[in-house]
């Protein structure tokens, strides 16, 4: 990892989400590019988003009116790429698997996209490549990956991950078998 020493914040993080993309070979379209990097502006200095429940603030958001259900479910979204990209251990702690955060932020985004081509869409679907690109930040060399096999063999297999995929093919030459729900 090189050392990094911008002169702004937005700066410095559109180098570090850069450099999580190359080492991904994940190439986000701009606009996702800088979603993400004033995403880590508005919730470094937020370390209280962890304590939340963002299932029954999704809930709750589905009822809303149109502006009051777009904040809240774009929010829902942001705190899920958040959990899913930095603290997937937080899926764990709650019960649940790390896909269960991944259709939940991509449905908070669906919900409130127009066109499915806008902003909104473009993060629900390209949610799990975000989700990359973050947990590329958390990993410290290339040499020892952030997951273990059964959990990047779990993130594969539910939500596509190439990250987790490539993470996988380090700990074994063998190829992975793509287990369908009813298979399991």
């Amino acid at each position: 990892m090189q050392i990094l020493h911008n002169s702004t914040t937005t700066a410095l993080w559109h180098d570090i989400i850069h450099e999580a993309e190359d080492q991904c070979d994940i190439h986000l379209k701009e606009d996702l590019e800088s979603y993400l990097v004033f995403l880590m502006i508005r919730y470094t200095t937020k370390p209280h988003i962890i304590n939340q429940i963002v299932a029954t603030e999704f809930l709750t958001g589905i009822g809303l009116k149109f502006t009051e259900r777009h904040q809240l479910l774009q929010a829902v979204g942001d705190k899920c790429l958040i959990y899913t990209g930095l603290f997937p251990k937080i899926a764990e702690k709650r019960l649940v698997q790390l896909s269960y955060f991944v259709k939940l932020g991509q449905s908070s985004y669906a919900n409130i996209s127009k066109t499915h081509n806008d902003l909104y869409g473009g993060l629900a679907k390209q949610f799990v490549s975000l989700m990359d690109v973050l947990q590329a930040l958390r990993q410290y060399s290339n040499k020892y990956p952030d997951l273990l096999p059964l959990e990047a063999y779990e993130l594969w297999n539910d939500t596509g991950s190439q990250r987790s995929l490539k993470i996988l093919k380090q700990y074994t030459e063998a190829l992975p078998l793509f287990l369908n729900k009813s298979q399991k």
